[in-house]
């Protein structure tokens, strides 16, 4: 039996992640900062389900995901679906070193201990893949310090790609960029967000992803369409492009 350990599954993408990674019969370990809504889920499947809290910026986390591992009973894949995010054009401190904290910090700190474990393993065909974001695309006036976070995070994923290629390391390194997903990151008002995605429709699309060892998957085709029309446009025009998001959690 297969075994996948998701952080940031308490809610969201990542619960519904789980609950799929279940319903095919993997043994699942999630991870989030808030162990009730972890329980929760562990009692849909109590013999196939195993949890921990874990608070991705705190000195234990390593220590912490490596026993999830042992507890799970050993790991084939790691989705890393924690993250945080605020719309700041204050340039709020407190709100830009959380982002940091998270979406930077944690987040290497986590995927290089799996890099890690399917090194030192050698279990051949080992997964990792992180949710990052659409965001990274560009850099968004409104969000400068997610929009940078989700860009270092591409950057990552691709090196370590490269590393795993010259230590001959069996693992497929996937880097799944969403837009906007209907969850509590966007905070309270959603209606307002264009082509707003459910976890329920983006989800079983992560997994395929996950599954099928892409390398980028951007969910999904419109977005994918409009990120490259993005990347089309030159730097003295984007700046002065109005992009403005409601307020992002």
């Amino acid at each position: 039996m297969k075994s996948i350990i998701i952080i940031g599954a308490s809610s969201g993408i990542g619960r519904q992640v789980a609950l799929i990674f279940v319903r095919m019969g993997w043994r699942v370990g999630v991870a989030a900062r808030s162990l009730d809504k972890l329980l929760e889920l562990q009692s849909t499947c109590p013999e196939r389900i195993f949890c921990k809290d874990i608070d991705v910026t705190a000195p234990d986390a390593v220590e912490r995901f490596e026993a999830l591992v042992e507890q799970t009973g050993g790991m084939d894949a790691m989705l890393y679906c924690a993250g945080c995010g605020w719309s700041n054009p204050e340039l709020d401190p407190a709100l830009d070193r959380r982002t940091i904290d998270v979406n930077v910090s944690g987040f290497t700190a986590i995927v290089t201990a799996a890099y890690r474990y399917f090194r030192r393993r050698q279990i051949p065909g080992g997964r990792i893949a992180a949710i990052t974001s659409v965001a990274g695309t560009k850099g968004l006036g409104v969000s400068a310090a997610y929009s940078a976070t989700k860009r270092y995070q591409w950057t990552y994923l691709q090196a370590l790609r490269q590393l795993a290629s010259i230590q001959k390391v069996s693992v497929s390194i996937t880097d799944i960029r969403p837009g906007f997903v209907d969850t509590d990151l966007l905070g309270h008002d959603r209606s307002s967000y264009p082509m707003l995605m459910s976890t329920a429709y983006v989800a079983p699309r992560i997994v395929r992803a996950i599954l099928r060892r892409r390398s980028v998957a951007v969910i999904d085709s419109r977005w994918a369409v409009l990120t490259a029309l993005w990347r089309m446009i030159p730097d003295v025009l984007w700046r002065r492009l109005p992009v403005d998001f409601p307020n992002v959690k």
